[in-house]
């Protein structure tokens, strides 16, 4: 019995093998939120997984958010949080804490890599100038220093992955006159996938993915071209926050980003599945003539 479970184990390292060869020095970019922020065991395991990418050859980066975390200091300060349209309503002191929180946050992360053996960087977007932005409107309204990226200097992020560090990046970046924004981190990390011609850029999410209906539990959707998500998109069964997440993907892609990956972050190693193993977890969404993994077998 216990010589089974060894050959599972071996199993599992043979599948992985054509994806380590095909992804090898290839940049992914991870988008960490939600729960698996929340939840340290999740947060741990998470970290696990990006520890391995970059051990077996990947490069990965790591963008974070913080929603939750600069919720409960703004209540900590006797503030209400406000949001419009899905968006934090962001005055001058939600953005002193927003800024605060998550560079604490930032650098727990980094914390928990460095004890994993890898060196990790934590920067947000004002480092080395590289989230340029302007202001966002919501629906026309102004929501204050929220920012949307127009520029990405990747100066910085080639010469850490050259350097051999980890970069992690909390999303607040600069306008023209150097006052900072917060940046909706799902915008930030397609911004840099984009930028950087990553090979991968991963949704850590709620959701298990993307559904053809979402009160339909088996319609989960494994691979989906640019052209399918707009199909969905236009037949209105796509809602909430997968609307403008959907939206990111098809613009990363057209954008140079070979495949992007919507997972829920709530299960335990769900990066590890969804790159390394034939059958995948999450839904995979790529170009309309990019080769599909769950069908060939690979």
């Amino acid at each position: 019995m216990e010589m089974n479970e060894e050959l599972k184990k071996a199993q599992v390292l043979v599948e992985a093998l054509p994806y380590i060869q095909k992804f090898n020095r290839k940049i992914i970019v991870v988008k960490y939120g939600g729960s698996a922020m929340v939840d340290e065991e999740l947060k741990r395991k998470v970290i696990q997984d990006v520890v391995l990418l970059k051990l077996v050859g990947f490069k990965p980066i790591i963008v974070h958010g913080g929603g939750k975390e600069i919720s409960k200091w703004v209540e900590k300060s006797g503030m209400e949080p406000h949001f419009l349209n899905g968006l934090r309503v962001t005055d001058e002191p939600t953005m002193e804490i927003a800024e605060m929180v998550l560079n604490k946050v930032n650098k727990s992360l980094v914390s928990m890599i460095e004890e994993l053996g890898v060196k990790a960087c934590g920067i947000s977007g004002k480092d080395g100038g590289m989230l340029k932005v302007d202001k966002k409107l919501s629906g026309g309204e102004d929501i204050g220093y929220v920012g949307e990226v127009k520029e990405v200097d990747t100066t910085l992020l080639h010469t850490l992955l050259k350097d051999d560090f980890l970069p992690v990046i909390c999303p607040i970046g600069y306008d023209d006159n150097f006052h900072a924004y917060n940046i909706n981190a799902d915008d930030a990390a397609c911004a840099i996938a984009r930028a950087v011609n990553a090979e991968k850029l991963a949704f850590l999410t709620d959701i298990e993915g993307v559904y053809r209906d979402y009160n339909d539990k088996s319609s989960l959707i494994s691979e989906l071209s640019t052209d399918e998500a707009r199909e969905l998109l236009a037949g209105g069964t796509i809602g909430g926050g997968m609307l403008p997440k959907l939206n990111n993907c098809i613009d990363a892609i057209e954008h140079g980003v070979s495949r992007v990956h919507i997972l829920d972050g709530r299960i335990p190693h769900c990066l590890l599945l969804e790159i390394f193993t034939n059958k995948g977890i999450g839904t995979a969404i790529l170009s309309n003539e990019a080769e599909r993994f769950y069908d060939t077998n690979i």
